[in-house]
C-alpha cells in the first residue's frame, strides 16, 4: 500500500494535501504537481512524501523553480516500485541516459550480415550484463534535503520506513496537518 502527500510551507505554516500519483510518470511531472500546490507563492518549499508501507519512503523537495532534490530510504526496494522508479533518476543511479538510448536503438542480434539465426553462440545463457546500474540497497540521494528544516543527515538516515514521514512531520511542526490527509 502506498501513501503520498504534499506538504507546502506557506507564510501561515505547513499545509498538507493528499495526492494521487496515477498521472505522474516522471520526476518533472511530480515537480510540476508540487509547484501547483504553491501557485500563489512561487518560492515556497513543497515536500512530496511517498511511502510504501514498511518497505521504503522518499522525500522530494521542490523550492520554487529549482531542480527537485530527492532522498530515498532504500533505493533497491524503491526500484521495485512504480512510484519509486519515478524518484530514482539516471543521475542518482550514476547512469548515462544517452548511452542506453543509443544501444536500445540498435538491432544487434547477429543477423545483420546475413548470419543465420540460432547459431551455437545463442545457446549460451548469458545473464544480464553488469552495467553498474542496479539500485543500491540502502539510502540514496540528498541526505541534507531537510537539514535546514531541522532534520539533519544523521537523523534522516536513522529513520525507519513506516514511521519516518510522521517523524519528519513532527520535527517540522506539521504532524497534525499530515495526519489529516493520512
Amino acid at each position: 500500500m502506498y501513501f503520498a502527500a504534499l506538504l507546502a510551507r506557506t507564510e501561515d505554516g505547513w499545509e498538507a494535501s493528499d495526492t494521487e500519483l496515477d498521472d505522474v510518470e516522471t520526476l518533472a511531472d511530480l515537480a510540476d504537481l508540487a509547484r501547483e500546490a504553491t501557485a500563489d507563492h512561487d518560492d515556497d518549499t513543497v515536500l512530496v512524501f511517498i511511502e510504501q508501507e514498511d518497505a521504503w519512503f522518499g522525500v522530494v523537495r521542490v523550492d520554487g523553480e529549482e531542480d527537485p532534490r530527492i532522498y530515498v530510504s532504500d533505493a533497491a526496494a524503491a526500484a521495485r516500485s512504480s512510484y519509486g522508479e519515478i524518484l530514482l533518476t539516471d543521475e542518482m543511479l550514476g547512469r548515462d541516459p544517452d548511452a542506453s538510448d543509443d544501444l536500445d536503438a540498435l538491432d544487434l542480434d547477429g543477423t545483420e550480415d546475413g548470419e543465420p539465426e540460432g547459431t551455437a553462440d545463442d545457446d549460451e545463457d548469458e545473464g544480464p550484463a553488469d552495467t553498474g546500474e542496479a539500485a543500491p540497497a540502502g539510502p540514496l540521494g540528498d541526505t541534507e534535503i531537510l537539514a535546514d528544516l531541522g532534520v539533519p543527515e544523521k537523523d534522516l538516515l536513522g529513520l525507519e520506513a513506516g514511521d519516518a514521514l510522521s517523524d519528519i512531520a513532527e520535527i517540522l511542526g506539521a504532524a497534525e496537518v499530515l495526519e489529516t490527509v493520512r
